[in-house]
């Protein structure tokens, strides 16, 4: 091996025991950043469903568990600001995100992660501060009354996306929008612990 080598495998090295350290210091039991679509999320599912199944914690924290994960990764699929389209999947975009699964303290939680339009921020911000202050029977409350209204101008689904991640999650979600240099996008993280 040349001295070039050598060099460039002590960096990868390197590189790798710092992102394992991370990993440890996180306590990250599974972590995917990239493309979503309906295809990668399944196969995300299906490998989740089977880490839980071996958990070893309660049925129900691991359907809160999962349900959060697919409300999570089905948002970054309809509202991520950095989309691509993919002429061999015919209608499925392509959207790029990040999620990460962890345990700590003897809980699980969730972070997703995804670039929005800086013009949703603030909107998305007082949804997000009014859910944080709500007892879990208002957030109940208000997702019983969220199924009988009318779908919000530009929303995909029923508009229940937060207050399923709020109703299901055992402390008050978490979330920061980190602007991006261009002004135009900010990145925009949840989290949520069971």
């Amino acid at each position: 091996m040349t001295e070039h080598t050598l060099r460039v495998n002590d960096m990868l090295q390197s590189e790798i025991n710092s992102f394992r350290e991370l990993e440890r210091k996180c306590n990250v039991i599974f972590y995917y950043s990239g493309l979503f679509s309906q295809n990668i999320v399944a196969a995300m599912a299906e490998a989740l469903k089977l880490r839980l199944a071996h958990s070893g914690n309660k049925a129900a924290t691991q359907r809160k568990v999962f349900s959060t994960f697919i409300e999570m990764a089905q948002n970054v699929i309809h509202y991520s600001a950095d989309t691509f389209s993919d002429v061999d999947q015919q209608d499925d975009e392509l959207r790029h995100g990040a999620v990460w699964i962890g345990e700590s303290e003897g809980k699980f939680f969730i972070v997703c992660g995804k670039p929005v339009a800086a013009s949703r921020a603030p909107r998305m911000r007082d949804r997000l501060n009014a859910l944080q202050s709500m007892s879990q029977e208002e957030i109940k409350a208000a997702y019983k009354t969220q199924l009988r209204s009318e779908n919000e101008a530009g929303s995909k689904g029923a508009g229940l996306g937060f207050l399923t991640v709020a109703r299901d999650a055992s402390e008050p979600i978490e979330f920061h929008f980190d602007e991006q240099p261009d002004g135009k996008t900010a990145m925009f993280y949840l989290k949520a612990k069971f």
